[in-house]
C-alpha cells in the first residue's frame, strides 16, 4: 500500500505552483509575460531578447531571477514584486484538497521558488489559507533556487526539517533529484509521468493520491 511508504514521514513539503493548484489555472501563463517585460526593462533588450534570455536563465539556473542576479547583478525584489503582480479572480478554492492536506500527521510546509507573499496569496485563492504550518519562498534560501540543494538545505535547516522523515511533492522533476539524495520521500505531481531513479511516486491528481495516505 502507498500508505506504507509514508508512515515514517514527519514533515511534508508541497510546491506550489502546478502543484497546489491545477496547471489549467494557467497562472504562468501571467507570470512570464511579466518576466519578459521585467527582463526587457532592467536590460534594455526587445521583447523577443527578453523572452529567449528568460527562458535560457530557467533552464540553466534554475529559475530567470537567478539568472538575472548572476549575470546582471539584478535587485530580486523588485522582480518579484513585478511579475507576481497577476491575477487570481479565475482561482477557485479546493475543500477537498485542503481537507487531505490538514489530515496529514505531522507539519505541513510549503517551499516556492516565488515568493512568499505571492504563495499566500494563492493559497487564499485555493481555499488552503491556514492549512499549512509555514510558507517559504525563494527569499528564504538566500534567492538561491530549487533545484540547488543548497537552497533546500537552508529552507529546511530554518524550519527545522529532517529530510529522512520527510516528503517533498514536486510538478518539475529536477527540484526532486535534491530532496531524494537528502532521503526524502518523492512526489512527482504531473500529468505528464517522468520515469527517474530520484522520484518515488507519480500522481496527476494530487487530491485523490493524498486521500490514499491517512
Amino acid at each position: 500500500m502507498i500508505a506504507e511508504s509514508f508512515s515514517h514521514v514527519q514533515t511534508w513539503v508541497f510546491d506550489l505552483d502546478n502543484t497546489l493548484y491545477p496547471p489549467s489555472d494557467r497562472l504562468f501563463d501571467q507570470i512570464e509575460v511579466r518576466m519578459t517585460e521585467f527582463v526587457s526593462s532592467a536590460l534594455g533588450v526587445d521583447k523577443a531578447h527578453a523572452d529567449h534570455l528568460r527562458t535560457h536563465y530557467w533552464e540553466t539556473y534554475g529559475t530567470t531571477l537567478a539568472g538575472l542576479m548572476t549575470e546582471h547583478d539584478v535587485d530580486p525584489t523588485p522582480y518579484l514584486t513585478h511579475v507576481h503582480d497577476i491575477d487570481l479572480s479565475h482561482m477557485t478554492p479546493d475543500l477537498e484538497l485542503a481537507a487531505h492536506i490538514r489530515a496529514l500527521p505531522g507539519r505541513r510546509i510549503v517551499y516556492t521558488n516565488g515568493c512568499e507573499p505571492y504563495a499566500q496569496r494563492v493559497l487564499e485563492a485555493r481555499g488552503l489559507h491556514g492549512v499549512f504550518d509555514a510558507v517559504y519562498g525563494v527569499e528564504h534560501a538566500n534567492f538561491l533556487p530549487k533545484p540547488d540543494r543548497a537552497a533546500f538545505e537552508t529552507v529546511f535547516a530554518k524550519d527545522g526539517v529532517s529530510p529522512d522523515v520527510a516528503a517533498m511533492f514536486e510538478d518539475d522533476p529536477r527540484n526532486l533529484m535534491a530532496p531524494h539524495a537528502m532521503g526524502m520521500r518523492t512526489v512527482h505531481v504531473s500529468a505528464a509521468p517522468a520515469p527517474h531513479d530520484h522520484i518515488h511516486h507519480h500522481t496527476d491528481d494530487l487530491t485523490a493520491f493524498l486521500s490514499q495516505l491517512v
